[in-house]
């Protein structure tokens, strides 16, 4: 439903939806938060759903006056909501009418208020995106049950975006989604924010300083770079380590410190706010990349950025994020990851800081990321409407016994629909006034 007083933004009427956004920090929080921006400046309509955070719950409006609805449900486990299935309906519902939406875009195989939301807009009839960030196993009980989750939901999403074409192929073969209705859109790293500062590290014949900046956990490879850091200091007595993050894996880092006499040689700075990245990657010559699982790594792009050179384990997306003269890969191998830094010390004399940053301006850019999104969401509005009927044969193809769950809970949330329009009419419900797009605020200021 949309009145007069909605039609000062183009085409695209979007909720972004996922638990996974500010305050928080990470890469699907900024992709979210960058990629609104760009679709603002573009002339969209873009409001945000998450979960509440603390005391930050309710409406709160970011810049270029970007909407978001911090939903007054708290976090479960690894900052996920409970699941309630058609509990969440009545406030999505709400939001979706009030808000005028007409495409609802989740971010996140695993986030909860991601599948809710994309499963009530379906219900609702509206067109749905779904953005995968991750990639994942198919042996262990925790990704064979997630992927089960993510067929349900991809069984009657209109189109999927993948970072990566490793994580495309990683999607499609969990969830039997059609290749064809997937694209694939990398990340991009805001260029401005990260440049070169080559007077903030020290010469390389002084000291070759190494950074890491990562969550401190088991996916990241925090158990490699225990082995890594002690076996690289002894080969190398210039270099320093400066590592970043936080997390369970930290307390191995510390003992490792404490084990091998190296106080003086890594630096562990603890949480790093975003905003500081920056000033840490720029105090380094080599960025060290660890992680065990990545479908694409944004801190490759930020350090890049920064001109850093960037040793890497050669896992799922990351061999296609930079060229091979930006960047050292090896196996997830203690004794290879020291090798490859090896080479990485030997190329730095070649490095140029600022042709490298001025690369990633021309390779990386939000606003391109933007551009091709506003492609996937028109292919989505071309699709043709499906009835409750459509929608439960492909949930029934989903497997002998899960096809008829899904179908039970597609009609149960259809159902609950059904109540909350009789008892509510979409057409009574008071439609929240529009915000000027970003570019009326600066003319209004001109």
């Amino acid at each position: 439903m949309v009145d007069s007083g909605q039609q000062s933004y183009g085409r695209h009427r979007v909720l972004m939806v996922s638990d996974f956004f500010y305050p928080n920090f990470g890469g699907v929080e900024n992709h979210i938060y960058y990629l609104s921006q760009c679709l603002l400046q573009r002339g969209h309509k873009v409001v945000v759903a998450t979960h509440a955070y603390g005391r930050r719950s309710g409406v709160r409006y970011m810049t270029n006056g970007l909407k978001v609805y911090y939903i007054p449900r708290l976090p479960f486990i690894q900052q996920n909501v409970l699941p309630t299935l058609s509990g969440s309906l009545p406030i999505i519902r709400t939001i979706l009418v009030r808000e005028g939406i007409t495409l609802v875009h989740g971010h996140q195989a695993f986030s909860t208020l991601c599948h809710e939301s994309l499963l009530h807009a379906r219900t609702m009839g509206l067109r749905v995106v779904f953005t995968d960030h991750s990639l994942y196993g198919f042996a262990d009980l925790g990704s064979i049950h997630m992927n089960k989750v993510l067929q349900f939901t991809l069984a009657d999403v209109h189109q999927a975006i993948c970072v990566s074409h490793t994580s495309k192929e990683n999607t499609v073969l969990r969830s039997g989604l059609n290749p064809e209705k997937v694209f694939v859109i990398p990340n991009a790293v805001d260029t401005a924010m990260f440049r070169p500062d080559p007077e903030a590290c020290p010469s390389i014949k002084d000291q070759v300083i190494i950074v890491v900046i990562s969550r401190l956990v088991y996916r990241k490879g925090a158990d490699l770079l225990v082995e890594v850091i002690p076996e690289v200091c002894r080969l190398f007595p210039k270099v320093r380590f400066i590592v970043g993050g936080d997390g369970p894996k930290r307390v191995r880092l510390e003992e490792m410190r404490e084990k091998h006499g190296l106080q003086d040689r890594v630096e562990m700075l603890g949480s790093v706010p975003h905003a500081e990245v920056r000033s840490v990657l720029v105090r380094g010559h080599i960025f060290l990349n660890s992680s065990l699982t990545e479908a694409f790594c944004i801190a490759i792009l930020e350090a890049a950025s920064c001109g850093l050179l960037t040793v890497s384990t050669r896992v799922g997306g990351v061999p296609e994020v930079l060229p091979d003269d930006m960047i050292v890969l090896a196996p997830p191998v203690p004794a290879e990851m020291v090798v490859a830094i090896g080479q990485a010390i030997k190329l730095l004399p070649q490095v140029d800081p600022f042709s490298m940053h001025n690369r990633m301006k021309n390779l990386y850019s939000w606003m391109d990321v933007a551009k091709r999104t506003e492609v996937v969401y028109d292919q989505a509005l071309r699709s043709e409407d499906d009835d409750l009927l459509l929608r439960l044969g492909r949930y029934y193809a989903c497997g002998p016994w899960a096809g008829k769950l899904f179908c039970l809970v597609a009609v149960v949330n259809y159902i609950v629909w059904c109540f909350l329009e009789w008892q509510q009419p979409a057409k009574e419900m008071e439609i929240t006034p529009d915000l000027p797009p970003p570019q009326a605020f600066v003319d209004k200021l001109d």
